[in-house]
C-alpha cells in the first residue's frame, strides 16, 4: 500500500491515543523499522531515542525475538490459559523469578500496563476481603500514572488524563513523593491517614514518575513509606510498567529500594515491544489469601488472551537478552554516559532541571509551556526533521534509548539535544 493510500485510509477511520484530532496534524507513516531506527516510505532513518513508549528496548525487529515468536507460532499460538498451561509460560515463569525481587513467587498474566494495575489493585481488596475485613481506600503518589482502565485512572494523579472521568473513581488519598526533606512530614500524616481510613493498598512508581515528565524519587524516603504501610498491614503495589527490564540500572528499579513490594505490575518491555502482554507478580503471602476450598475466594479475573504462548516465547527471549552479558555492559555504558551528559546540561542557561537515572535522560526547558501545547509539537518537529524521535512532555524533553544503543548513536543523540538547546 502506497504512502498516500495510507494517510487518506488513516484520516478517514483512525483515532489516535492522545491526540487532538483536530488541531493535530496527520500522523507520520512509518515503513519498517529496523535496529534502533524507524524508517519512513521514502527511506529516511530516525533514531527511536524513547524505544517506541518504553518497549523496543532491544531495537526493532531484534533477530532473537523475532526467532522465538516464528519457532513458537508453528507450534502452539493460543489456547485458554483457564485450566490449561503449556511450555513457553513456564519456561517464561523461570526466568522472571529468577531476576525479580526474592520476595516474588506468583504471576498472574494479563495484557497491557492499565490491566496489570487493574489486577494489583483487586488483589490488595479482595486479600483484605478474604480475610474479613472491607478496606476500600487506596494510597497513591501525586502527579502518579498508572494507566487508563478505571481502577488505574483512579490510581492516577494527573488530570489531563482523568478529568471526564473523576466521579466514577475508587476512593484514593494522595500524598506527596518522598523525599529526604519531607519524609518525616509524610509519615506523620499517613499514621493519620491510617489511623483514619481502612486503607487497602499503597501503590507507587519506584524511582521514576513517567508520565509526570520522568521525576525521580528518593529510594531511601520511600523505603520508609513502605515499611510503615507493611507495619500496618497495607499492600504495596510497585508499578515497575515504565521502570522494569533494566531501564533504571538495575533489573527492577525496586531492587535499589531496601523495602519490597508485595505486588508488582510489568509490561512494556517485558514482550520487547513485539507483542502485548503483562504480568502482576505477588508474594506467597498474598497468593495464600485466595487459596481455599471456597472458589468464591479465588481471584476472578480473567482475559482471553491471558498467558499467550506467543507472548510468553517472546518474553522468555526478552529474559534471555536482558540478562546477557552485552545488555548488561550497554546499560551499564548508557548509564554512565547518560550521568556525563546530565552535568553538560546542568550547567546550561535554557536547562532548569537535568536528571538522569539508569538509561533514562531528562531535561526541563527554563520556559512554562502547556503539556500538550503547540510549542510541544514544534519541539517534536524539530527533532524529527533531524533522524530523532522523541515526545516531549510540556518543557520536558526526555530520552530512553534501546539497550542496543552503539556509542556512536548516544553520542549522536546527546550532540543532538545540545544543539536543540543552543539554536530551538
Amino acid at each position: 500500500m502506497r504512502e498516500e493510500q495510507i494517510k487518506a485510509l488513516d484520516q478517514a477511520h483512525v483515532w489516535h491515543p492522545l491526540t487532538q484530532h483536530k488541531t493535530a496534524g496527520n500522523p507520520l507513516p512509518i515503513e519498517r523499522a529496523q535496529g534502533n531506527y524507524l524508517y519512513d516510505f521514502e527511506n529516511k532513518a530516525y533514531f527511536d531515542a524513547i524505544s517506541s513508549w518504553y518497549t523496543c528496548s532491544y531495537g526493532h525487529v531484534n533477530p532473537a525475538l523475532t526467532k522465538s515468536l516464528k519457532d513458537q507460532v508453528d507450534k502452539l499460538h493460543h489456547v485458554v490459559f483457564a485450566g490449561m498451561t503449556h511450555e513457553p509460560v513456564a519456561r517464561l515463569s523461570k526466568s522472571l523469578i529468577n531476576i525479580l525481587p526474592d520476595n516474588q513467587e506468583k504471576l498472574f498474566f494479563s495484557e497491557n500496563g492499565s490491566t496489570s494495575v487493574e489486577i494489583a489493585l483487586k488483589m490488595a481488596f479482595q486479600f483484605h476481603f478474604n480475610q474479613g475485613e472491607k478496606r476500600n481506600v487506596v494510597i497513591a503518589l501525586e502527579n502518579g500514572f498508572h494507566g487508563d482502565t478505571f481502577g488505574a485512572m483512579s490510581a492516577s494523579g494527573l488530570s489531563v488524563y482523568n478529568g471526564p472521568f473523576e466521579d466514577f473513581f475508587i476512593e484514593v488519598i494522595r500524598i506527596p513523593a518522598p523525599t529526604e526533606n519531607n519524609v518525616e512530614q509524610i509519615l506523620n500524616s499517613l499514621e493519620s491517614l491510617i489511623e483514619n481510613n481502612r486503607i487497602s493498598s499503597f501503590i507507587y512508581e519506584p524511582l521514576v514518575q513517567g508520565a509526570a515528565a520522568m521525576q525521580l524519587n528518593d529510594a531511601a524516603a520511600l523505603s520508609q513509606v513502605i515499611e510503615l504501610c507493611k507495619q500496618q498491614g497495607i499492600i504495596t503495589i510497585a508499578d515497575e510498567v515504565m521502570t522494569g527490564f533494566g531501564k533504571t540500572g538495575t533489573y527492577f528499579a525496586s531492587d535499589q529500594i531496601d523495602q519490597k513490594p508485595d505486588i508488582m505490575c510489568l509490561s512494556k518491555a517485558l514482550t520487547g515491544g513485539i507483542m502485548p502482554m503483562a504480568i502482576t507478580t505477588c508474594t506467597q503471602q498474598v497468593f495464600d489469601a485466595f487459596y481455599d476450598d471456597e472458589m468464591a475466594r479465588g481471584l476472578f479475573h480473567g482475559h482471553t488472551y491471558s498467558g499467550n504462548p506467543l507472548g510468553c516465547a517472546v518474553a522468555a527471549a526478552a529474559m534471555d537478552q536482558l540478562t546477557s552479558n552485552s545488555i548488561q555492559q550497554n546499560i551499564d555504558y548508557i548509564t554512565k554516559k547518560n550521568l556525563e551528559f546530565k552535568h553538560v546540561l546542568s550547567s546550561h542557561p535554557r536547562v532548569s532541571n537535568a536528571r538522569s537515572k539508569g538509561v533514562i535522560l531528562a531535561m526541563d526547558l527554563s520556559i512554562n509551556m502547556e503539556r500538550y501545547g503547540n510549542q510541544r509539537d514544534k519541539m517534536f518537529k524539530w527533532f524529527w526533521d533531524r533522524g530523532v524521535f522523541l515526545r516531549p512532555l510540556g518543557n520536558t524533553i526526555y530520552i530512553v534509548p534501546p539497550f542496543t544503543t552503539s556509542p556512536e548513536q548516544l553520542k549522536s543523540l546527546h550532540e543532538t539535544m545540545l544543539q536543540f538547546l543552543n539554536e530551538f
